[in-house]
C-alpha cells in the first residue's frame, strides 16, 4: 500500500516537473526590419538622394529627432523565458545620414555591443543643496518663525 502511494506520488511529481519545464521553453521574437546587404551596398555616399534611398530600402523605422537628416532601420531579437524580463539577444541598426542638399552623407551600422544602457527611471530626483537629517531640519527651523507669519 505504501509502495503504491509512493509510486503515484512519484508519477504525479514527474508529470508536474515535466509540465513546468516544458512551460519554461524560451520564446524568441524578431522585431523590426533592416534591408538586405545587397541593397545597402548599392547606396552611394554623395550620389543617392532621399528618394532613391526610400525606393531602394523602403520606409525607415524612425527618422532623426531634428528634422529629416537621418533615417534609422532597426531590427532586434528578443528572448523571453517564463515570467522573467525579456532579454535582447541581438540588435542591428542601419543609420543613413543626409546632408543639407538631401544627399547621403554617411551609412553606418550599429550592433548590440555599441549600445549604452541608460536607466531612465531611477525614481530619485537629484536636488542641489545640503543633505540634512530630520533632526537638523527640525532644529534649524527653531527661531525662523515670527508671530506675524501666523496671522
Amino acid at each position: 500500500m505504501v509502495a503504491k502511494n509512493m509510486r503515484r506520488l512519484l508519477i504525479v511529481s514527474l508529470i508536474g516537473t515535466a509540465t513546468l519545464v516544458g512551460g519554461c521553453a524560451p520564446i524568441v521574437q524578431n522585431h523590426g526590419y533592416v534591408p538586405v546587404e545587397a541593397d545597402i551596398a548599392a547606396i552611394q555616399t554623395g550620389a543617392d538622394t532621399k528618394d532613391s534611398v526610400y525606393a531602394r530600402l523602403g520606409e525607415p523605422t524612425t527618422k532623426g529627432v531634428e528634422g529629416d537628416s537621418s533615417w534609422y532601420y532597426i531590427s532586434y531579437t528578443e528572448r523571453r523565458l517564463g515570467f522573467l524580463a525579456p532579454q535582447i539577444t541581438s540588435r542591428e541598426i542601419l543609420a543613413v545620414s543626409f546632408d543639407s542638399r538631401g544627399r547621403v552623407a554617411a551609412v553606418n551600422r550599429y550592433g548590440l555591443e555599441d549600445g549604452i544602457i541608460i536607466d531612465l527611471n531611477t525614481r530619485e530626483t537629484v536636488t542641489g543643496g545640503r543633505k540634512l537629517t530630520f533632526l537638523q531640519q527640525l532644529i534649524g527651523n527653531v527661531g525662523n518663525f515670527s508671530a506675524e507669519s501666523f496671522l
